[in-house]
């Protein structure tokens, strides 16, 4: 059994940024890691990858003979890689013996939520290689400081969820720079635990663009409050402990800790309801180590 991340995001969450941080966290805790960059519009990679996409197929080459743009060629790469999904395959065999794998997926968001090749290509190779892969979906956590584009995060987070079926973690990257586009309207519990949603609706008033679709966008609340699966946690891919923290929760979520453990059901229950002592790290420490203290939230939070 191998255990492995599906790393998602928008373009500029850090995605390459974090498989080369993760990567070189789990080396020092002593797991063998396999990087396997597949974002053909990947060519600074600053990590060594075991397997390459653009070996297969580069994006240049399809956006000059079938004269695409950039999101159109992502699209026919993905579609490539998916029809011939046994050359992955068999790059992947020889790794499967000793190594934990790092997928490194184009920021495409299409790709995730509305079309199905990527999801092909990742179900393909779970059934075939029987792989445990936790979808790890980044978003720049200076969004939280406008209310609507959290609200944008936070659908662009329920529909990947939705549309992937994989254990998922929704992750608020770069959170040492969550106040460098301005100040948060409340507490940063709020925005990992997503509660409480109408409280933004008075902040979104105030911007003239956000107030013409209060309708719309209570509704959109709405239905993310419904579904209410979506919550964060928060990394700094710099911060060892910041990185331990998120790599606890991914292998609770992939089985990763089950690994290895010959024992009983009900041993196997202990550990999957075991407290998770570093559960408050997620917002209180995280806030005080990252957010300037300033008593002027609203008194709503």
């Amino acid at each position: 059994m191998v255990f492995g991340q599906v790393v998602i995001g928008p373009p500029g969450s850090g995605k390459t940024t974090y498989c080369n941080g993760m990567s070189q966290f789990l080396k020092l805790i002593g797991r063998k890691v396999a990087v396997i960059n597949l974002d053909p519009a990947n060519d600074m990679l600053p990590y060594d990858c075991a397997i390459n996409i653009e070996d297969l197929i580069k994006l240049s080459d399809v956006m000059a003979e079938h004269s695409l743009g950039p999101n159109g060629g992502l699209v026919y790469c993905m579609d490539f890689l998916e029809k011939n999904i046994d050359w992955l395959q068999s790059k992947l065999e020889p790794l499967l013996k000793d190594h934990y794998l790092l997928f490194d997926f184009p920021g495409q968001v299409e790709l995730f939520f509305l079309h199905s090749n990527a999801k092909n290509v990742v179900m393909k190779l779970i059934k075939k290689l029987n792989l445990r892969l936790t979808a790890v979906h980044l978003v720049d956590a200076h969004l939280c400081s406008d209310p609507g584009k959290y609200v944008s995060a936070l659908l662009l987070s329920l529909s990947t969820m939705l549309h992937l079926e994989l254990p998922h973690i929704n992750v608020l990257s770069k959170i040492d720079l969550i106040e460098s586009y301005g100040k948060l309207a409340f507490n940063l519990d709020f925005y990992t635990d997503v509660q409480g949603l109408s409280y933004l609706q008075r902040h979104l008033d105030q911007d003239p663009r956000s107030a013409k679709y209060r309708k719309l966008t209570k509704e959109l609340c709405d239905v993310i409050e419904d579904f209410s699966i979506v919550n964060f946690t928060t990394l700094d891919i710099q911060d060892k402990e910041s990185v331990g923290n998120l790599v606890k929760l991914i292998d609770k979520s992939n089985g990763y800790i089950f690994a290895g453990i010959d024992a009983s059901a009900v041993e196997f229950s202990k550990i999957a309801v075991r407290q998770v002592d570093w559960d408050y790290y997620r917002a209180a420490a995280v806030q005080e180590k990252y957010i300037k203290d300033d008593e002027n939230f609203d008194d709503d939070d």
